[in-house]
């Protein structure tokens, strides 16, 4: 887990930072909450969410009571120092109402079209149901993918060279596809590129 360096943390006068918790693949905002250091600290020892209770006065660990914890995948200051980002893998709802997230987010609550797309694609691989183009690909095997991939990756060149903004969308889109199969058959996952990227964007 990445964490953070506490003495950079600006609490505020009650010696609160609130916490603004994401799901860690889908990155869907699951809840906001408060941290002060005691439970911080708690929070990097023990890769579980623990937070201060303002209404109770005390420190409460998520999931306690109910099974829902959530694993501590990265935590990050923003640029202020006075607010964190806890990317978590939930166990279970964020919300004590049942909901997966606390907030009312109608425009995609299932998460990223990507994670969705790789997640549909994994199932395609499981079950092969008889008449998917995914199931034939990967009957066919890695060799037939690549050679989709490459075909996608031409035709989206040509799209580009030509200025074609609609043949290029739909281009890319094929390429996007195939080459999260491509993924799926390698065992690749989402995370794994996302942690490279954000590798190559700090360095």
């Amino acid at each position: 887990m990445s964490s953070i360096n506490l003495d950079e943390i600006k609490f505020d006068e009650r010696g609160l930072v609130p916490a603004i918790v994401q799901h860690a693949k889908t990155r869907e905002v699951l809840t906001l909450a408060y941290m002060n250091e005691e439970s911080l600290a708690r929070t990097i020892e023990t890769n579980e969410t623990w937070f201060w209770s303002r209404s109770r006065n005390e420190l409460w660990h998520k999931g306690e009571t109910s099974g829902n914890t959530q694993h501590v995948v990265s935590l990050a200051l923003d640029c202020d120092r006075d607010a964190i980002v806890v990317l978590v893998e939930p166990a279970g709802p964020a919300c004590h109402t049942g909901a997966a997230s606390c907030f009312d987010i109608q425009s995609d609550q299932n998460g990223s079209l990507l994670a969705r797309l790789y997640e549909l694609i994994q199932t395609r691989e499981r079950e092969r149901p008889s008449g998917s183009y995914t199931t034939y690909l990967f009957e066919e095997g890695i060799d037939k993918i690549l050679k989709k991939l490459g075909e996608e990756s031409a035709e989206t060149i040509i799209a580009a060279k030509n200025d074609d903004r609609g043949r290029l969308i739909s281009e890319v889109s094929d390429l996007v596809y195939h080459l999260l199969v491509l993924l799926v058959a390698r065992g690749v996952s989402l995370e794994e590129i996302a942690n490279e990227l954000e590798e190559r964007r700090r360095g």
